[in-house]
């Protein structure tokens, strides 16, 4: 059994998105992202499906030219290799979860 929290022990970056792997499961990985307000996450794409889901917060979801608001607790699936955006509209914890073939590394550089 693995355990961790989305909102505990939150640090902020104040330059970009604060990204860090909470679970590594045999299945997916669990990854939060935290966005001081204003914060980007330029247009970017992923290898395999995710799903993300705003823990707390507000951002502005970008799919391929339309933007969906997305307030806490709402929940999204994008199929693989879909350009999509983050922008934060105020303080934000996002939760990905990625395919476990994925990569943490992708996600920090985006």
């Amino acid at each position: 059994m693995k355990v961790a929290s989305f909102l505990e022990d939150i640090k902020f970056n104040e330059m970009k998105p604060a990204v860090s792997l909470l679970l590594d499961t045999d299945f997916s990985k669990e990854i939060r992202v935290v966005f001081k307000k204003g914060q980007i996450m330029e247009d970017h794409q992923a290898p395999f499906a995710i799903i993300v889901q705003v823990i707390k917060g507000c951002i502005d979801f970008g799919v391929e030219g339309e933007v969906q608001q997305m307030n806490t607790g709402d929940i999204i699936s994008l199929k693989p290799q879909v350009v999509h955006n983050l922008t934060a509209t105020e303080e934000s914890v996002v939760r990905l979860s990625l395919s476990k073939s994925d990569t943490l590394k992708r996600v920090k550089n985006v």
